[in-house]
């Protein structure tokens, strides 16, 4: 599924189409015939992805314990656990990113993750580099160092590639178009 295109036709759409369109896939995810062909599919101790929403990102997890429509899985990366209903797993292996159209303004919301490289300019036109760590509902959280941190306004920003110039370990970052 291309969820790129299906957001670009959904930017057409009034307010009161998202909220039917919303109620119907509500539905959907809670529809026991999907909710049981999902469960047929696991097996406890098996590797899974599934979509964090906050971190707009997949994460590698492995299942713990199965339930009616939910189950329990561990976080590869930190270990937490987390009860988790069916409809978060990536069983397919989905390409789950959305890029942002060519003519776009800054990165939009959908296709930014936590932990991109990011830049923007501050008041005084300086450019400033860090690595997205929250994203909120009008501006993301850059952190440019251990003590500094920045809302910036999804508009603003821009995808950065992270390297380091010649034998120095002083970073650099360069500024790419999509």
């Amino acid at each position: 599924m291309n969820y790129t295109k299906i957001l670009e036709e959904l930017n057409q759409a009034s307010l009161f189409d998202l909220h039917r369109l919303q109620a119907a896939i509500h539905q959907e995810l809670l529809n026991p015939k999907r909710n049981n062909l999902i469960k047929a599919q696991l097996k406890i101790g098996q590797s899974i992805s599934y979509f964090e929403p906050q971190l707009n990102d997949l994460v590698d997890a492995v299942i713990l314990k199965i339930q009616k429509t939910r189950c329990s899985v561990r976080n590869v990366k930190d270990n937490k656990t987390w009860n988790l209903p069916f409809y978060y797993l990536n069983l397919n292996e989905v390409d789950a990113d959305i890029q942002p159209a060519h003519n776009a303004v800054g990165i939009p919301k959908s296709s930014l993750k936590v932990g991109a490289k990011v830049g923007f300019k501050d008041k005084n036109n300086n450019d400033l580099f860090g690595e997205v760590i929250r994203l909120n509902p009008k501006r993301a959280t850059v952190r440019i160092n251990e003590h500094n941190r920045w809302l910036v306004n999804y508009k603003n920003l821009f995808y950065v590639i992270e390297g380091e110039l010649g034998d120095t370990k002083e970073q650099t970052y360069i500024p790419y178009d999509l």
